[in-house]
C-alpha cells in the first residue's frame, strides 16, 4: 500500500509517498480502506518538529481522522462488519491507503453523508463540541472562537449556536476568512492581525465581556483572553497553533474576577466523561444528517500530494477542512 511519511523534520517537501505492507488487524481492531483523511495543523507542527508536546519519533506518519470502508475485523469485534462505511478518530499511521485502529474509535457513517465531510465525526468534530461542554456553555452566553475559519473553529462556531449560545464571535486573519466565519453564523468576526483586536472583541461582546473563549492558538494570547472574560467566564485552551512553545505566566490576580482557565485533552475527556462523549457523537450524527452542521471542505488533495495539503495549512490559506484522498 501507499503511505506518506517523513524521515526528518522540515518543510512540507520532507513528506514522501512510500510503499509499505498494510497494517495488521489485531484483536479488537478494524482494518479500514481509507477514502478521506483529515489534515490538521498539529500534523504540520509535528512534521516541523515543533509540536508543543514534543517532536514525534522518526520516521513519522501522522495520526488523523479517516473515513473509509471496513475490510476486516479482528477477533472480539461485533460492532461493525466488513463493508460498513465508518470514520475512525485519530487513526494511527493515517496518511495511508489502509489504517488499523481499535473498534472503540470507530463510528458508522450514515448513508448519503459525503465521505470527506464525514471525517469530522472523528476528533475534529468531537473536539469542537466537547470544548463547549468543557466550558459548560449555558443558553444565551457569548462565545468567542479563535481561528474561527479553521478545521475545528468553523465547526465550533456552528456548534456554539446549536448548543444555545446567544452571541457567537470569531477571530480570523484575512477578509475572506472573516466573511467565511460570518457565513457560518458568527455574529461578529474580528481580524486578529489588527493591533486593536481585543478592543474590537470587547466591543462586539458588549456587557461585561465574553462568557466562553475557545483558544487553540496559545502563547501570549492567553493573557489577553483572560482580560476579555466576563465575571464567571471560562477560557478553554486546547492547543498551540500559533507556534509559541513558550507559554506565558498566567497572572493569578487577573483570575480574581471569578474568571477560570482550563485545558482540554480529548483522550482524558473521553475517559472521564464517557456519557457526554457518546452524546457528542449522537449530536454530531444528528446535526450532519439534518444539515444543521455544515462541514466545509476547502480542498481534497491526492494522498501523494500531502506536501501541498500541508502548505495550505502552513500558509493559512485554508478555510474549513483539508482532506487527503488516496
Amino acid at each position: 500500500m501507499r503511505i506518506v511519511r517523513h524521515h526528518t523534520y522540515g518543510p512540507p517537501g520532507v513528506l514522501r509517498s512510500e510503499e509499505a505492507p498494510p497494517p495488521v488487524c489485531g484483536p479488537g481492531d478494524v482494518l479500514v480502506r481509507s477514502e478521506a483523511i483529515g489534515v490538521d495543523h498539529a500534523d504540520v507542527q509535528r512534521r516541523r518538529g515543533a509540536f508543543p508536546l514534543g517532536a514525534p519519533p522518526l520516521p513519522h506518519c501522522p495520526s488523523a481522522d479517516v473515513c473509509g470502508t471496513v475490510v476486516e475485523v479482528g477477533t472480539g469485534v461485533d460492532t461493525v462488519t466488513p463493508g460498513t462505511r465508518v470514520t475512525v478518530w485519530n487513526a494511527p499511521n493515517a496518511y495511508a491507503e489502509y489504517v488499523a485502529a481499535p473498534a472503540a474509535r470507530v463510528v458508522a457513517v450514515p448513508d448519503g453523508l459525503d465521505t470527506a465531510e464525514a471525517t469530522v465525526l472523528g476528533a475534529t468534530g468531537r473536539v469542537a463540541v466537547n470544548l463547549l461542554h468543557t466550558a459548560r456553555l449555558a443558553p444565551g452566553e457569548t462565545v468567542l472562537v479563535h481561528s474561527g475559519a479553521g478545521a475545528i473553529g468553523h465547526l465550533a462556531v456552528q456548534a456554539a449556536r446549536l448548543l444555545g449560545a446567544g452571541r457567537v464571535l470569531a477571530t480570523a486573519g484575512s477578509p475572506p476568512k472573516l466573511d467565511f466565519a460570518r457565513s457560518l453564523g458568527a455574529d461578529a468576526a474580528v481580524d486578529y492581525t489588527a493591533s486593536d483586536w481585543p478592543e474590537r472583541v470587547a466591543e462586539a461582546a458588549g456587557g461585561d465581556g465574553v462568557d466562553v473563549i475557545l483558544d487553540g492558538v496559545g502563547g501570549k494570547q492567553l493573557v489577553t483572553d483572560i482580560a476579555l472574560l466576563a465575571p464567571f467566564g471560562r477560557l478553554v485552551c486546547f492547543g498551540g497553533s500559533g507556534g509559541d512553545t513558550q507559554q506565558p505566566d498566567i497572572p493569578v490576580l487577573d483570575l480574581l474576577g471569578m474568571r477560570q482557565i482550563t485545558g482540554f485533552s480529548m483522550p482524558v475527556f473521553v475517559k472521564g466523561r464517557p456519557d457526554l462523549a457518546r452524546r457528542t457523537v449522537s449530536d454530531l450524527l444528528r446535526w450532519l444528517t439534518e444539515g444543521t452542521l455544515r462541514p466545509v471542505i476547502h480542498a481534497r488533495v491526492p494522498l501523494d500530494e500531502a506536501a501541498r495539503a500541508h502548505e495550505l495549512l502552513e500558509e493559512r490559506r485554508a478555510s474549513g477542512r483539508v482532506v487527503l484522498v488516496p
